[in-house]
């Protein structure tokens, strides 16, 4: 019987993913209750007492962090009393949440903790590295490594700290997008592709690691022409797609609509959508950075390889729902947990 790492890996594949892929609905079937059995999102918890199990009514082969900042503030607020406001919460905290390889010092020791435990599980891990020389060009997320030699010491650490665990990473959110609106310096721009291509290299000698290339949202580039040829200067052929949406708002449906458009432009590459804050859409007020920590936004689609489009992939939460875009809008740094905004976010949720 093929457990939930194997039916990802089946339904994921790699590099191209061109061939038919079996459907995960039949192992997800023969699997039942496997990935701990607590009650579904929104539903009270078990035998008084009793702490529902990491991943609640997950399915999705893919690893749920059992002390994320969601599931932190799970408990905090269970043991505070608001017991109800613990529960709308867990509709993030049981959820698989893509976890981002530390930018500062050695990411290897996280990133094994991280692939280690998701093997543990039988699942397979949704990594982000987001550590890109002139990251973010000065904005809410600035930094990155301080040469592309740390760069790519840093990327090395990364794929030893996956080794041979089943994982799954998005390279570089907004590295290249950034490159095309104007924002990227134009003496780093050719430097970058070379980063990502290498990039992609190295994180894909390890067998089990599928990489998909950040290539942003709908909204931000429309030459999709522009960003095809982007694509295939940063490795997109040797990856195993490109990655849409990542911390944006974007509706599911336009956004695949985006995604089979581009991989018309190449050689029908498959990709993953994030839809860890799409529920309500994107906000359509708040001018330049209406991205920013909006109001009035809705948690998206659970993650799951069933995305009924032989093209996408997999629905990944990449941006960890709660965490903040910035300082905007009363929010904390970008990355910092924001429980009030978390809380929002599922409340708002229609599943």
């Amino acid at each position: 019987m093929p457990g939930p790492t194997t039916a990802v890996r089946r339904r994921l594949g790699r590099p191209t993913l061109a061939l038919a892929l079996p459907s995960l609905a039949l192992a997800l079937l023969a699997l039942g209750c496997s990935s701990g059995g607590s009650s579904a999102a929104g539903d009270p918890p078990g035998a008084a007492g009793q702490e529902p199990a990491p991943g609640g009514d997950d399915t999705s082969g893919f690893w749920v962090d059992p002390d994320s900042p969601a599931a932190r503030q799970v408990r905090e607020w269970a043991e505070s009393g608001r017991s109800a406001d613990a529960e709308t919460v867990r509709r993030i905290a049981d959820r698989p949440l893509a976890f981002w390889a530390p930018g500062h010092g050695d990411p290897g020791p996280e990133v094994r903790r991280v692939t280690e435990a998701a093997t543990a599980d039988d699942r397979t891990a949704v990594l982000v590295a987001y550590n890109i020389p002139h990251r973010d060009c000065g904005q809410y997320s600035e930094g990155g490594a301080a040469s592309d030699a740390a760069y790519r010491e840093w990327i090395d650490a990364v794929a030893d700290g996956i080794g041979d665990a089943e994982a799954v990473v998005v390279l570089e959110p907004d590295a290249l997008p950034h490159t095309l609106d104007g924002c990227t310096a134009p003496m780093y721009v050719e430097d970058r592709y070379t980063l990502l291509a290498e990039a992609v290299d190295r994180l894909a000698e390890q067998p089990g690691t599928r990489v998909y290339l950040d290539a942003g949202n709908p909204d931000w580039v429309t030459d999709v022409g522009r960003l095809a040829e982007a694509l295939r200067a940063s490795g997109v052929e040797r990856a195993a797609g490109f990655a849409l949406n990542v911390a944006n708002f974007q509706t599911t449906e336009r956004s695949t609509a985006y995604g089979r458009e581009l991989s018309g432009l190449l050689d029908g590459a498959h990709f993953v959508i994030d839809t860890s804050r799409n529920g309500n859409g994107p906000w359509e007020e708040g001018g330049d950075e209406r991205w920013c920590n909006p109001p009035d936004r809705a948690l998206g689609t659970p993650p799951t390889t069933e995305t009924d489009d032989p093209l996408v992939d997999a629905y990944l939460w990449v941006k960890r729902p709660g965490e903040s875009d910035g300082e905007c809008r009363g929010g904390p740094e970008a990355g910092r947990w924001w429980p009030e905004y978390a809380l929002g976010l599922a409340e708002r949720a229609t599943r």
